[in-house]
């Protein structure tokens, strides 16, 4: 009964309701007026969207490697196991009975990630478009990286959230609760982003309007999102493919399809003005120097004893 809850939920809060909040943009630019100027060609800024698709697949990995390093951080300080870090993974030997318990503290870290880094959004909003681009999806991904575990956690006791909710004895009826707390946040969350996104626009004109708000959106969230769920795959394999794809795409879906259906309703968003974004390079940099560090560091193993 409690699964059957949760699936209808799940359905209801992630597919259904970014379909009807779209359906009601598509409805409410029928009626609008037509925009006072109109949408160039020229307008489509690929430097901004390069480096937003870069920058999602950085902060993809760093927070995934910032939940694996607190999984095994915590076992390493514990009596009797013997951690190993890997690039999509990590191990241990021995045994602890607080093994399962430890096994929730990475979702908890990118969780805690996640609410610092919409703090320095909050607060940084005239910091440079790629500052405010990574501080947007890594806030996006300690969000939305963390959030699932527990949905997922509640009906599988073999998920890294679902064995810490078991090392508390917690009964299906609150494990039901906890997973339907944590899907009804994952809206709010995904649509907070959307002014901060939004702000990224370089002339006023570009988010006059509904239409120009999810063009925008588009622009600079989802179809970068998209391409750099294909840059995530490189740094996880090999793994099963569920683990290697699968997850990426959930991740991304999940919440961009929240933030884009509801980009036509925003209002007041005050444009930062600056020099916009100037190069690719510093994001790509990162992204290499992490992708080095995942496949020839981390992926051997970094034993934690």
């Amino acid at each position: 009964m409690n699964g059957s809850l949760l699936g209808i939920a799940v359905v209801s809060v992630l597919i259904l309701g970014p379909l009807l909040l779209r359906l009601a943009g598509v409805i409410a630019g029928r009626h609008a007026a037509p925009p006072a100027v109109p949408d160039p060609a020229t307008d489509w800024n690929w430097k901004l969207t390069v480096n937003s698709a870069l920058l999602y697949a950085l902060a993809f990995n760093l927070t995934f490697f910032i939940q694996e390093l607190f999984l095994v951080l915590p076992k390493a300080l514990t009596p009797g196991l013997r951690p190993t870090l890997f690039h999509n993974n990590h191990s241990w030997e021995g045994d602890s009975p607080l093994a399962s318990l430890f096994q929730g503290t990475g979702a908890l870290a990118i969780l805690i990630t996640g609410l610092v880094c919409a703090v320095l959004l909050r607060r940084g909003l005239d910091r440079s478009p790629a500052v405010r681009l990574f501080l947007i999806w890594m806030t996006y991904n300690g969000f939305l990286q963390s959030l699932p575990q527990v949905i997922i956690g509640a009906v599988n006791p073999r998920n890294d959230v679902g064995m810490a909710m078991d090392y508390f004895r917690l009964g299906a009826p609150l494990k039901t609760l906890m997973a339907l707390a944590a899907l009804v946040a994952i809206p709010p969350l995904a649509l907070w982003l959307r002014r901060p996104l939004l702000s990224l626009a370089e002339n006023p004109t570009l988010i006059a309007d509904g239409r120009g708000r999810t063009r925008f959106a588009f622009r600079v969230a989802t179809l970068p999102a998209l391409m750099g769920t294909l840059l995530i795959i490189p740094f996880r394999v090999p793994r099963d493919w569920i683990e290697v794809v699968m997850l990426p795409l959930v991740v991304t879906v999940i919440g961009v399809a929240w933030l884009q259906a509801g980009a036509w309703n925003v209002s007041g968003v005050r444009v930062v003005g600056g020099p916009g974004v100037r190069s690719v390079m510093y994001p790509l940099g990162a992204l290499v120097i992490l992708f080095l560090v995942f496949h020839f560091v981390l992926r051997p193993g970094v034993r934690f004893y």
